[in-house]
């Protein structure tokens, strides 16, 4: 078996190689087919890799409270633009009255200019929190040098900052920066911290952000502000009683009544994950559908190609017959070279496709990525489109009869 296999192949492929141009462009379309599917298929897994680890620093067992929700369609912003902030006066009943949370940290921001003698930054980030800002997310996990803002900071409103990777090296390219005083602003702070570096976040630069206390930010910039409150929850599997919890506390402080909808919303990682999905799903249809046409027209060619195949060796075909072959041996003859044909368009887009992704990983800030369940699925391809465009062809041949055949001119 496995040696009528082997001989057939190397028919298949004389065959080929005799007609280089008809079978390149019978193989075209495949190629193409392949190029497109797993090309943007793979950019979407590496942009799915690096959506989900970023997002995954936003922490599954945390809420956020804030005047808008995160994503929004049609007109919803018009029908949110209009809700009061949310203060610090809220962030305290939260604080006071949630029984699910394990932390509740408030969070205000905004854009401003950092300087240190003659070096400077314009269109820094500085966010005002409490001593348990690492933990709500959107930045670093810890701090690399020195100490992140205490208690003892939150409670008396002290001029102390901790200072990203980045503003560290620029601000102090040949000293120390801990224990040195930076404006912000128009405000002066001590820095107490650098923090641990950490690349983009959606497109924003981690190692640029500042933090401070939260009352020392509203002595600087103001305390009109609308907050954001992360609510950390003791036990992820509790997230929607939390949610439902924070629903009603939030409801009493910003003195809603019962009918009345609510002017907040309450976040999660999920949100952002689902918005995503269906952003990509629509990548997903027309990787497929574009793919899907290229490999019918392929499959067309294919089988074109094998019916002209059939005709022009109809004499081979009586030869083999009056020597013994059977049905099987020549529709499996013409059923190997279908597929041999479609290897070989199959496995040039794999590597065509194979090149795209690492140029686009390479020379953009798109990831891309190829997986080997993507290179089985293509050896899919190669029997299930060898096969069904084949199986004609292959049949029309098996059907001959010997004696027409060798008559054949």
């Amino acid at each position: 078996m496995m040696r009528n296999v082997f001989e057939s192949s190397v028919i298949a492929f004389q065959a080929l190689w005799a007609h280089k141009l008809r079978s390149l462009l019978t193989t075209l379309g495949i190629i193409i087919g392949v190029v497109t599917v797993v090309g943007i298929i793979s950019i979407i897994q590496g942009l799915n890799s690096g959506f989900m680890n970023q997002i995954s620093s936003l922490g599954s067992d945390v809420l956020y409270i804030d005047r808008y929700p995160w994503v929004m369609q049609g007109r919803d912003w018009w029908e949110v633009r209009g809700r009061k902030r949310i203060t610090l006066r809220q962030y305290d009943y939260i604080k006071q009255h949630a029984t699910l949370a394990s932390r509740v940290i408030p969070q205000v921001g905004r854009g401003t200019s950092v300087s240190k003698g003659e070096h400077s930054l314009e269109g820094i980030q500085v966010m005002g929190t409490n001593e348990y800002g690492l933990q709500a997310g959107f930045g670093p996990s810890d701090v690399a040098e020195g100490r992140f803002i205490s208690p003892i900071d939150v409670s008396r409103n002290r001029m102390v900052i901790v200072i990203g990777h980045k503003v560290a090296t620029t601000l102090f390219p040949d000293s120390d920066p801990l224990g040195e005083w930076i404006n912000v602003g128009h405000g002066r702070f001590l820095v107490i911290g650098i923090l641990e570096q950490q690349g983009n976040f959606l497109g924003n630069d981690m190692d640029s952000n500042l933090y401070i206390p939260y009352g020392a930010f509203a002595k600087t910039f103001g305390s009109w502000r609308s907050y954001t409150v992360a609510v950390k929850v003791n036990d992820p599997g509790q997230m929607e009683d939390a949610r439902i919890e924070l629903t009603g506390l939030m409801r009493t402080a910003r003195r809603l009544k019962p009918r009345e909808q609510e002017d907040f919303a309450i976040n999660t990682q999920e949100m952002l994950q689902n918005f995503y999905n269906n952003i990509t799903r629509g990548l997903w249809a027309t990787a497929i559908g574009i793919g899907g046409i290229s490999l019918l027209v392929g499959g067309i060619g294919i089988m074109n190609i094998m019916l002209v195949s059939v005709t022009e060796r109809t004499k081979e075909i009586g030869i083999r017959k009056a020597l013994g072959a059977t049905r099987w041996n020549i529709m499996s003859q013409f059923l190997i070279e279908s597929m041999t044909v479609c290897s070989l368009g199959v496995g040039v887009g794999l590597g065509m496709a194979a090149g795209l992704a690492m140029a686009v990983d390479k020379l953009t800030p798109l990831p891309a990525s190829i997986s080997m369940t993507w290179a089985g699925m293509g050896m899919g391809f190669v029997v299930v489109i060898g096969v069904l465009f084949g199986l004609w062809p292959a049949s029309r041949a098996a059907q001959l009869n010997p004696i027409e055949a060798l008559r054949y001119e």
